[in-house]
């Protein structure tokens, strides 16, 4: 981590746009000023860097000011991709701290929330399309320049980065969440809310609703302060409104207004905010989409909601984000705030002695499937089984398999997961297999049956024999001469380097101190003493001449 992620942004930007100001001026955001498709060229041209072996933090935010669509419509509203979560760099800004204090930012501000504020008039209304206005052609929806996510197998432009807000009718309490809507009509959305279990808390709201017979409020906002889009992914209790975790996390109330046709209250700093009705009863075919878990999701049932009107402020920007085949953005959104709480978790909740990282896997398998967890090297084994057990029933849909590793495996680098996996787990002693699991978020071709978990300790269980690379200070003196010569820039990855792993003795590292200063025949010298017959080759030394080392 660069010492530019360690330094403090101040406080966190209360409306969208200066946080996209807040973004170019630090060299975040790029301008797109030529034509672009946003049925074609848009979201793929983002994909790029998350294809194309660009590091994560140098991924940037993509501005589109001169948007336009297959037919040649050009759009008066700009385009913003990645300005959300295209790295945790740029999530950090949106919180308004450093990069390794998020986790710290979503525990104080869960600890400390905030009420809204509500005020009379808003940005976010400025200008307000109703009635006949929302029906004409090319009106209504048809005029906000929405992408389509995935070209050559989305069904419709989709609304990506949305806030969706509903009220619970019983208790009152308001739900924000992350889900995909689907374009219609100019005034009728497909909005997907996850009915799976530990899925969306809209859906348990739409549940109570039919009950009712009552057609559900919900408003989508697309566009405002990060700490409020940021709670959409998390999953917090259903009697926590997540404006006030907002407001702690901005540790300032968040301006709320009144919607202008339902009894919902939003982000009166919002840029754009469609209003409607859910339907109770009939839902209407959605999809094919491209979803996060890297497969499209084919044409499910799902809700209608009828547009009852859009709100935008005058010069509004339309906010998207990269979903489908992780790294993405939304797989972003969730590993930086996912990880600490989990991690919290084990820590704090259950006492887990000896835990280090909790580190979810992003590429392809879009971070809650494969949950990787660090011990210390000294953590017994019932606490690596009471973490493995532990994060794998958190939340229904994450922790399908959980690997424990020890304190020199970096559980950001899969091929040192590998490798631990290889020569550190007996699958007869080290893996379990727990049935009766939810399938989660994942395809839905094939049967729908029952998933299950798999739980890996591969850990040290004793001392082995060093990891067979040069030792530390030979490979930065390499990498010192690979600069000097002008070769192309490395990225190391742990381990780089050889490092003993407690089966060595003071011998063996003076044998290979004699090696490396040119000594090596004193050690032959040492060696022809202790000749041996009468043995098999590969016979251990320690076997013959006992526990103590030469």
């Amino acid at each position: 981590m660069s010492s530019n992620d360690r330094q403090p942004i101040s406080r966190p930007c209360l409306d969208f746009q200066s946080h996209l100001a807040m973004l170019e001026n630090k060299g975040l955001l790029i301008r797109v000023d030529r034509p672009i498709n946003k049925d074609t060229e848009l979201h793929p041209l983002v994909r790029c860097q998350f294809l194309g072996g660009i590091p994560e933090e140098e991924r940037h935010a993509f501005l589109f000011t001169n948007v336009v669509d297959s037919h040649g419509r050009r759009y008066d509203i700009p385009v913003v991709v990645g300005a959300l979560a295209a790295s945790p760099k740029i999530y950090a800004v949106g919180m308004g701290c450093a990069v390794d204090e998020i986790g710290a930012a979503w525990m104080r501000a869960i600890a400390n929330p905030i009420a809204p504020a509500l005020v009379n008039s808003a940005p976010c209304q400025e200008i307000v399309i109703c009635g006949d206005d929302l029906r004409r052609p090319g009106g209504g929806l048809a005029s906000l320049p929405v992408p389509i996510s995935t070209p050559g197998f989305d069904s419709a432009p989709y609304l990506t980065a949305t806030l969706c807000i509903t009220r619970d009718p019983e208790t009152g309490i308001r739900n924000m969440g992350t889900y995909r809507g689907a374009l219609k009509a100019t005034d009728r959305l497909g909005v997907r809310m996850s009915s799976r279990i530990g899925g969306a808390g809209g859906y348990l709201h739409w549940v109570k609703y039919r009950q009712r017979k009552e057609p559900m409020p919900c408003a989508i906002v697309i566009g405002c302060a990060p700490v409020v889009i940021y709670t959409g992914p998390q999953k917090f209790a259903a009697s926590v409104d997540e404006m006030t975790i907002a407001g702690g996390a901005a540790s300032a109330p968040i301006r709320t207004v009144k919607c202008i046709t339902i009894d919902l209250e939003v982000p009166a700093d919002s840029e754009i905010v469609i209003e409607g009705l859910i339907d109770p009863e009939m839902l209407e075919p959605e999809g094919p989409f491209g979803e996060s878990n890297g497969y499209v999701a084919l044409e499910d049932y799902n809700m209608i909601m009828q547009v009852t009107a859009i709100t935008h402020r005058r010069s509004p920007v339309f906010a998207s984000i990269l979903s489908q085949v992780t790294p993405s953005e939304s797989s972003v959104i969730k590993k930086v705030a996912y990880e600490p709480a989990f991690l919290a978790h084990l820590r704090d909740q259950l006492s887990i002695k000896g835990i280090r990282r909790v580190v979810m896997h992003e590429p392809l398998s879009n971070v809650r499937p494969i949950i990787f967890l660090q011990f210390a090297n000294d953590a017994s084994r019932t606490e690596v089984w009471r973490g493995l057990q532990g994060v794998s029933s958190k939340q229904a849909d994450c922790g399908k398999i959980v690997i424990a590793v020890s304190e020199d495996i970096d559980p950001t680098n899969t091929d040192a997961v590998m490798w631990s996996l290889a020569y550190r787990s007996n699958p007869v002693e080290d893996v379990h297999i727990e049935p009766y699991r939810s399938r989660g978020h994942a395809p839905k071709s094939g049967s729908q049956t029952l998933d299950s978990t798999m739980l890996i300790d591969a850990t040290l269980k004793h001392p082995m024999p060093p990891l067979a690379l040069p030792v530390r200070e030979y490979m930065e003196r390499a990498q010192t001469i690979w600069k000097e010569l002008g070769l192309a820039p490395l990225s190391v990855r742990p381990p780089w380097h050889g490092y003993t792993l407690g089966d060595w003795s003071d011998a063996w590292e003076h044998f290979a101190r004699n090696a490396v200063a040119g000594e090596w025949a004193k050690n032959g010298e040492n060696t022809v003493k202790r000749r041996r017959g009468g043995i098999t080759p590969e016979t251990p030394v320690r076997s013959v001449e006992g526990r103590e080392k030469p």
